[in-house]
């Protein structure tokens, strides 16, 4: 367990402009492989002008609230606030509790860690639920993780929301990864436990340009979020866009194919003799004595995966978009040399 209260530079996925920097090539010729987000966007809705001309009328909001809560199985009244981007919460979760011990479960999403210690929060580091102290009195669970996939039940969360309420905390569930997996979300318990769930539209729907995100929990704390954002804080056109997808008739086949995408590149794996140690339905996470050598390798293909610095021998893997993308990535690794 590792105790911190400075926060340390956090690298993420993305960011194929650095490399196009550094290994060359046209934006356009890279195979960007290095987020966990769909690489097939959602078929966007034709937007009426009149959502770009004016602020965002209370109507287009609650219809994509209310849209967002079929969507996520929560209850029809269920207190809810929509943010511009998961991001936003994150950096909001810190400032509704008096500053004190926290415990994140790691390794997992870094900018939790670095946002609570920039408000001057003790973070707790654990591996595991058993592991984290007593005293704190907020943790924080991306469930299922990123990066290693590991899922938590239903049972032991609000196992553990009981404990923090008991001593006037909460529970931080972060279900980014979560909508592929139909039945794992904790929103139906938002409202009755000491717990907040955070849910990323962009990740699923391929969208996250959008920049939208929820979060569900009770109203009190609802309220508190909401005061933070402020008025208008997410956009007519994301709102409507979000709306469209929600009540969309096409989610299982859209969902469907996010399933053969994951088991195409799982397929690309095995031939490849390359282990797979965890991740979710929209990533892969592999190990190999040779990862850095091999990041290196795609990179000079101009293709892009995620490396970890706290962690060497990992590999990040994303979905390809369609098979000409994922024989593409099959060709590097068989020119691979370790």
């Amino acid at each position: 367990m590792v105790t911190s209260r400075e926060p340390e530079k956090v690298f993420h996925g993305g960011g194929i402009d650095a490399a196009v920097a550094y290994f060359g090539g046209e934006f356009s010729g890279w195979l960007d492989l290095s987020t966990g987000i769909n690489p097939e966007s959602f078929v966007l809705p034709e937007l009426p002008l009149s959502l770009w001309h004016r602020l965002p009328d209370d109507y287009v909001l609650q219809a994509a609230l209310n849209a967002a809560r079929g969507f996520y199985g929560a209850d029809g009244q269920a207190p809810m606030v929509a943010a511009p981007g998961t991001q936003a919460l994150i950096q909001i979760m810190p400032l509704l509790a008096d500053t004190g011990d926290m415990a994140i479960l790691t390794p997992t999403y870094q900018e939790y860690a670095a946002s609570f210690q920039r408000s001057g929060w003790n973070v707790h580091s654990c591996t595991a639920i058993e592991d984290i102290p007593a005293h704190v009195s907020v943790v924080v669970v991306v469930n299922p993780n990123n990066p290693d996939g590991r899922y938590i039940p239903a049972k032991q969360l609000l196992n553990l929301a009981g404990e923090l309420g008991r001593q006037g905390g909460f529970l931080i569930v972060d279900e980014a990864f979560a909508d592929v997996h139909e039945g794992a979300s904790l929103v139906p318990h938002a409202v009755h436990e000491p717990l907040i769930v955070l849910k990323s539209f962009g990740k699923f729907f391929g969208l996250a340009g959008v920049r939208l995100g929820f979060a569900f929990s009770n109203p009190s704390i609802v309220e508190k979020i909401a005061a933070r954002l402020g008025p208008w804080a997410v956009s007519g056109p994301a709102l409507a866009i979000a709306q469209a997808a929600f009540s969309h008739d096409g989610l299982e086949s859209f969902r469907r194919r996010i399933d053969e995408r994951r088991e195409g590149l799982s397929a690309v794996f095995a031939r490849h003799k390359l282990e797979e140690i965890g991740g979710t339905a929209l990533f892969s996470l592999v190990q190999s004595e040779e990862a850095y050598a091999l990041w290196e390798h795609l990179a000079e293909q101009h293709i892009w995966v995620r490396k970890f610095d706290y962690a060497p021998n990992w590999l990040r893997v994303g979905l390809a978009k369609d098979q000409s993308d994922l024989k593409r990535l099959e060709d590097a690794l068989s020119t691979f040399k370790a």
